[in-house]
């Protein structure tokens, strides 16, 4: 496998931002033929994090070597992967503008059934709302220890270095903007096509009465791919780093 370290420059966010791309290497001559045209995983981080967390707290690139995947990393800041109200587009970087620059420069596939998404904690957010808003883009998503009942937290003090006043505005404009889970799951509910979907939270996780709200959700929904994990556990990269593993068995089988 090979890693990039790169900086693109994004319309969206009418900035240059960072990205980290495992890739698989092929010498010449061994495998001869076309360009190949890759599966992709858009890997997402957490909201204390960055794009180098997956790669300097996790061994995910030996975890994907066999899968012929490329992993796409990018750094979304705190930003809950979202419009911000006061802020930068970084729903529109990452669900429009980065799977083009992605295309451009790495040997992807750009069919649904090749385009995966994983995250944990403000990542699990992402992958959901990416999932839910974005069904057609979508093969699987596995999302774990995630945030995702936004609106109980806006007036919740333990919350308040969040910032959901700039990301989010208030809670009557969640829904609005795509931004809320449960709303956006039920539209979801009717879309031609669903994405496979493994949730995964940790018994002692800080945030697992929300992954138990969510759970609730998808199964009242009868989404028909849904899978839902508790493990023992709490909000901590050994959990991470173990149970990515599943999301990929359950991505791309063993």
């Amino acid at each position: 496998m090979a890693l990039f370290q790169c900086e693109i420059h994004s319309a969206a966010l009418e900035k240059s931002c960072a990205l980290n791309a495992i890739v698989p290497q092929y010498w010449e001559g061994i495998v001869p033929g076309p360009r190949r045209e890759y599966r992709v995983l858009y890997l997402l981080h957490g909201l204390s994090d960055d794009h180098s967390m997956w790669i300097r707290r996790t061994s995910v690139e030996r975890y994907v070597a066999d899968y012929n995947v490329v992993v796409i990393m990018p750094n979304i800041d705190r930003s809950f992967y979202t419009d911000m109200k006061h802020g930068l587009k970084y729903w529109t970087f990452i669900a429009d503008e980065l799977p083009r620059i992605v295309s451009q420069l790495f040997p992807v596939s750009t069919r649904r059934e090749d385009t995966f998404v994983a995250g944990f904690s403000m990542g699990g957010y992402g992958t959901l709302k990416l999932a839910l808003n974005r069904p057609e883009q979508f093969a699987a998503a596995g999302a774990m220890s995630s945030v995702t009942d936004i609106a109980a937290k806006f007036d919740d003090p333990r919350y308040k270095t969040w910032q959901f006043d700039d990301i989010f505005g208030s809670p009557e404009q969640l829904a609005a903007d795509g931004n809320d889970l449960f709303d956006s799951l039920k539209k979801a509910a009717s879309a031609p096509v669903k994405p496979r979907i493994i949730q995964i939270c940790g018994t002692e996780d800080y945030l697992w009465q929300d992954n138990m709200k969510m759970r609730d959700a998808f199964q009242a929904a009868n989404w028909p791919e849904y899978r839902f994990e508790s493990h023992p556990g709490c909000h901590s990269w050994e959990f991470w780093d173990t149970y990515i593993k599943t999301i990929l068995t359950f991505f791309f089988g063993k």
